[in-house]
């Protein structure tokens, strides 16, 4: 059912000019996509959730999927199916009834040849009506438009079924057995408030429990077409009776099976998640509320974090979380030591009893790689892994990842029975130059995972995008904490950049052939001449002029700029370090070319690429890192724009058009 019900949702996903495949392309994801979710009639993502789930756990654990519950997806995905031939078949389609004989509950698997050759066609049949759509796409949307208003609702057949099998399915992907000892349906007296007075017995619908015999949780299943929250004082009056009866207060979960809230009453509000909590999860959660420390008074550690700014920085984000906020953002310029004051941050919330596991997020292997050594000279005693290189290791206090490897790991991997992490597995999730096109591409990341969250950026309070802020619950432009460039100029922390232009018209203003000397005329001809007609155009714009960064005569004449005014080092006989900015990874080799045809005494090695299609670029960047390696000058494009830091940069070269500017100051930032 899940495999087939993938199929049939990649399908409208090609076919439907409403609807653009996101970059995470997982079923999960696709299910979730706004415009997806406003195509379906109401309440039904939970059906479409409960095959999901259903076959994830088939595939990936031991759990045995009843016969009866199998029955039931499969009509769940019969109903789906006929929605979607529904919608964009120009025709009225006859839906046949489901006819549950036609599916054997017998063990044989010997059907005959003619048999099989009757479901075939039978199946080829139901897609008749698609393939026609398939071959008139230009009226595909008309056609779903036109249906989409006059197609009747969905129909579950069985909505307490369908609940119930995506409700379990969540909880056995926390490690739970719904059908365990005392889970299902318990008991508990004195629960309800009764007119005389007295309290009245309820049936709380899952309790989940500790290894020592205590409630460490209350589930309150509602039904799909209700908000789950309405269920939020009944799933407390049930917390209340088993806090008197066994001493300890329950976390509190509230579901209709389509979206899961938990509420700690005794320490926040209540907030939507994406599961549950594992047994050691709300274990950790229960001790933790009589074992935090106020952040306020906590000491900060001023041999990692020791500047007046990133001891603020802390003591801003300390007070947020004291406060109950569950995310801060710190906007710091490039240069002023981000990762430092993330390291600081982690041994500040760590001996406080605020967290124990943390997850590191940046989106390229080669941040990755360099905040893991800077954490591991900062925090030498707090057990670290990369998992771009490494596999999961259970000791690790801190874990380090890029968004596209995370990705992988929530969506599709196990560990055993369960997820490969789960919802509550990081107390802090730290996410390194947080900004709007990160968000987009993972917002399955953002959304996953419940701990708390610290965002790092660059970019300016003034350019920051509301999606950011509104990750950490803020307003835009108004972060947890901020230290921008200026001040930091201001102070000394940092050095005022000095521009300087090249001298290359052509490449700022564009072409004009009437202004260009006879050879240049001749060589305009040969460039941009009609092949056909043999036509010129009178002038070529700036845009149009990316050919021209591959002439010889215009890499040789900015080469010889840098070589000549560049920063120098070692009382001015060696260009300092030095970083070039291509928009290919082909303009970079011709820049090699050129400069390894124009600087031969230097025997290939005082320039060289670092990109990603460069092999052990790795090695590469970590030459380049020190002062006394080569290269001398790294040629980069996108690898080395933002992030990586070389405090010996001495200068930049912009041989591509920037266009955003808060790429342009992470660029400067280098």
């Amino acid at each position: 059912c899940r495999k087939s019900l993938e199929q049939w949702v990649r399908w409208v996903y090609e076919h439907d000019p409403d609807l653009e495949m996101p970059y995470d392309e997982s079923l999960n994801n696709l299910l979730y996509q706004d415009a997806f979710k406003r195509m379906l009639p109401s309440g039904f993502m939970e059906a479409l959730n409960a095959i999901r789930k259903s076959g994830n756990n088939a595939v990936h654990t031991n759990k045995h999927i009843a016969g009866d519950d199998t029955l039931h997806l499969l009509r769940l995905l019969r109903l789906f199916v006929a929605y979607v031939v529904q919608l964009y078949s120009k025709e009225t389609v006859k839906i046949p009834e489901f006819d549950s004989s036609l599916v054997s509950r017998a063990t044989r698997n010997d059907k005959s040849k003619a048999e099989l050759a009757d479901l075939e066609q039978r199946y080829q049949n139901s897609l008749q009506q698609l393939q026609k759509a398939e071959a008139e796409l230009a009226e595909l949307k008309v056609v779903k438009d036109q249906n989409i208003g006059y197609l009747p609702p969905l129909q579950d057949p069985d909505e307490s079924h369908t609940r119930k099998l995506y409700i379990d399915a969540l909880l056995a992907e926390a490690g739970w057995d719904p059908d365990g000892a005392s889970v299902r349906e318990y008991p508990l007296e004195d629960c309800f408030p009764k007119a005389e007075g007295s309290l009245g017995r309820g049936f709380a619908d899952y309790v989940l429990w500790g290894a020592d015999g205590l409630p460490l949780a209350v589930v309150e299943a509602k039904r799909s077409a209700r908000d789950p929250r309405v269920g939020g004082q009944q799933a407390k009056l049930y917390a209340d009776a088993l806090q008197r009866k066994f001493g300890q207060r329950p976390v509190i979960f509230y579901s209709n099976g389509y979206t899961v809230w938990l509420w700690d009453d005794v320490q926040y509000p209540e907030r939507e998640v994406q599961g549950f909590y594992t047994r050691e999860e709300l274990q950790t959660l229960v001790q933790r509320r009589s074992l935090r420390k106020q952040l306020g008074t906590a000491a900060v550690n001023t041999d990692i974090a020791g500047r007046a700014y990133q001891i603020e920085a802390l003591r801003a984000m300390g007070d947020a979380f004291d406060r109950g906020h569950r995310g801060a953002l710190l906007v710091m310029a490039t240069g002023t030591g981000k990762t430092r004051t993330a390291a600081a941050a982690v041994e500040l919330l760590s001996k406080a009893g605020w967290v124990k596991r943390v997850l590191f997020l940046a989106d390229r292997n080669a941040l990755v790689t360099q905040a893991k050594e800077s954490f591991n000279e900062q925090l030498p005693n707090y057990p670290a892994v990369d998992l771009t290189k490494e596999k999961k290791n259970d000791t690790a206090r801190v874990v380090f990842s890029t968004y596209q490897t995370m990705i992988r790991l929530i969506d599709g991997e196990r560990d055993g029975d369960s997820r490969y992490f789960g919802v509550g597995h990081f107390d802090l999730i730290i996410f390194d130059e947080i900004h709007r096109s990160v968000y987009n591409k993972y917002q399955a990341i953002f959304n996953y995972f419940d701990g708390l969250r610290l965002g790092l950026t660059a970019t300016p309070k003034s350019d920051g995008d509301k999606d950011t802020y509104a990750l950490f619950h803020l307003q835009p432009g108004a972060p947890t904490f901020a230290y921008e460039l200026g001040e930091a100029v201001n102070e000394q922390h940092l050095v005022p950049y000095r521009a300087l232009s090249v001298p290359l018209k052509f490449q700022r203003e564009g072409i004009k052939y009437k202004d260009l000397s006879a050879e240049d005329q001749r060589r305009y001809e040969e460039q941009f001449a009609d092949p056909i007609t043999g036509e010129l155009p009178d002038e070529i714009d700036a845009g149009a002029l990316n050919s021209w960064l591959f002439n010889r005569d215009t890499v040789t004449k900015v080469l010889a700029f840098l070589m000549e005014r560049g920063l120098k080092v070692e009382g001015g006989d060696k260009l300092a370090k030095t970083i070039i900015f291509t928009k290919s990874h082909k303009h970079s080799l011709f820049v090699k070319q050129v400069f390894d045809e124009q600087y031969p005494e230097y025997k290939g090695t005082f320039l060289q690429l670092i990109d990603y299609q460069t092999e052990h670029h790795d090695t590469i960047l970590r030459d380049f890192k020190e002062p006394q390696k080569m290269p001398q000058i790294a040629v980069s494009v996108d690898m080395l724009d933002t992030g990586i830091d070389v405090p010996e940069i001495g200068n930049l070269v912009f041989f591509k058009m920037v266009r955003s500017f808060t790429k342009f100051w992470q660029m400067i930032g280098r």
